[in-house]
């Protein structure tokens, strides 16, 4: 099930699943309405999004209403998250699954919104998108490549090409937008060549691994899964949960894997990296293609969970083609 694309005139509900909208500044915030102005898209907000306790977040039952309320709402053609965070998955026990599923609309976001993006797509079969919350639209700067790669994903029928960009980021925007480092980017890693296609499943590693054992987690069953890990995230603990995920029911049927890029605090390098691959028999012959613009750096692109994908793992300029 693949949900109708935006355009101008399209109606975004921001809900906040996660952590509040109440931990940003309006100055902040206001570069990110005029962004969506600039694109003739409508905004409303849930009305708890401003609700703020003592877990930086909101009470469940407030979430839960707000989610249901975008989906049920006939106006709205697209749920965008605030920001993520760390408690998503306290919503899927309560959520009306037969809400969502007779009423597909576009629904993005990243990090911890993992846990409901693939919620959403294994329970409904509707593809979700990994890709910019609406905070990451308050970005002054270096925001030009996310906001192509969005509107490509989701104002558009036309396939994406997966990057990579020329430049990245690895900072707090956020709290300092005039203290950026522009980086060059190698581009793409391949780790394990190889030509694919297949079902993109994936996100957020750790998030993604605290499904396992619901009704929640996603069928690897001929997926092209994609990880990505934060700052929180080092070489032991990627190594341990890539681990998790390898030994999760019909991985030995994933199709090819794809790993962000990682923040500079986790001390990832190449090297590194395609040392853990080789140690893990379930990933041998599997195409890899590594340092690729998703995760908690930026650029970020938007890639459809539950959509179809092409790799193309090159020695040399492998290629990603995105599809619904």
């Amino acid at each position: 099930m693949i949900p109708d694309r935006l355009g101008p005139g399209s109606h975004i509900r921001v809900v906040a699943p996660a952590q509040s909208l109440a931990m940003f500044q309006e100055s902040t915030l206001a570069i990110a309405n005029d962004r969506f102005e600039r694109l003739g898209v409508r905004l409303s907000f849930g009305r708890h999004v401003q609700t703020l306790d003592r877990f930086r977040s909101s009470p469940i039952a407030d979430r839960v209403a707000d989610l249901h309320d975008a989906f049920a709402d006939p106006g709205v053609d697209g749920v965008l998250t605030v920001v993520g965070g760390y408690n998503c998955n306290q919503l899927l026990p309560y959520l009306d699954w037969d809400l969502i599923a007779a009423n597909p609309k576009i629904f993005c976001g990243y990090s911890d919104i993992t846990a409901l993006s693939c919620a959403i797509t294994t329970i409904t079969g509707m593809v979700t998108y990994s890709g910019p919350h609406y905070s990451t639209f308050a970005m002054r700067d270096h925001f030009e490549t996310t906001l192509r790669w969005f509107t490509e994903a989701l104002f558009s029928d036309d396939p994406v090409e997966a990057g990579p960009a020329e430049s990245w980021t690895d900072d707090n925007w956020f709290h300092d937008q005039g203290a950026r480092r522009v980086r060059p980017n190698e581009g793409h890693w391949t780790l394990t060549p190889g030509l694919v296609e297949g079902r993109l499943i994936g996100g957020n590693l750790c998030t993604l691994n605290l499904l396992q054992g619901t009704p929640w987690m996603p069928d690897l069953s001929n997926a092209v899964v994609f990880i990505e890990d934060d700052l929180e995230s080092s070489v032991k603990t990627f190594d341990r949960d890539l681990t998790s995920l390898t030994q999760q029911p019909n991985f030995d049927s994933v199709r090819a894997l794809l790993i962000g890029r990682f923040q500079s605090q986790t001390d990832m390098d190449r090297e590194t990296l395609a040392a853990i691959v080789a140690s893990k028999r379930e990933l041998a012959g599997v195409p890899i293609i590594a340092n690729v613009d998703f995760g908690h750096t930026n650029p970020l692109l938007t890639l459809p969970v539950g959509g179809d994908v092409t790799i193309a793992a090159h020695e040399t300029g492998p290629t990603i083609t995105l599809s619904d």
